[in-house]
């Protein structure tokens, strides 16, 4: 099943398309946004190869992630949704959900990423069999840990993601 539209008040998160590829990479090589995942800016490859897991995602799990644009100009300015990423974590997160966002630093700080992630969220209640919902966040991205904690993520300990500490959070089942 492709990915739903699901709109809010002042965003619409939509099926990605080819055209969203540069765009999304250019997102992601802002020092601002990639310093949460690693020293350097991803790379067009695993841009490209996230986006095509983002719409295989639908298809495989009846989940994905959204490409998230501003209503008023139709501009991309992120993404969030889920995925299962099958990372080798304590406690391996399997099968269940695991949520992620990336939102333009042109939009840090307007609540942009609260309101694609509550929308997450809602979709999820309304279509998913209840289940816990898993994050992994870098501890120096705090407004991405004070935003978990208000969408009621749990901070379960630190543990070592690729070199890096990584918090593993847990949203209750609901």
């Amino acid at each position: 099943m492709p990915a739903p539209v699901v709109e809010t008040e002042r965003l619409r998160l939509r099926p990605w398309q080819k055209a969203d590829f540069r765009p999304y990479h250019a997102i992601l090589q802002h020092p601002d946004v990639h310093r949460h995942f690693g020293p350097e800016p991803m790379g067009q490859e695993e841009c490209w190869r996230r986006l095509l897991a983002s719409v295989g995602g639908w298809e495989v799990n009846g989940f994905g992630t959204w490409a998230v644009t501003r209503k008023s100009d139709g501009q991309l300015i992120g993404n969030a949704g889920l995925f299962t990423a099958w990372r080798g974590l304590d406690p391996e997160f399997g099968d269940d959900p695991e949520m992620g966002w990336i939102f333009a630093q042109e939009v840090h700080g307007q609540g942009m990423a609260g309101e694609a992630c509550r929308a997450v969220i809602e979709w999820a209640e309304a279509n998913l069999d209840p289940t816990p919902i898993w994050a992994i966040i870098a501890p120096a991205n705090e407004p991405s840990l004070k935003l978990a904690e208000k969408l009621g993520f749990e901070q379960l300990h630190v543990t070592d993601y690729h070199g890096d500490p990584t918090w593993v959070l847990r949203r209750p089942v609901w």
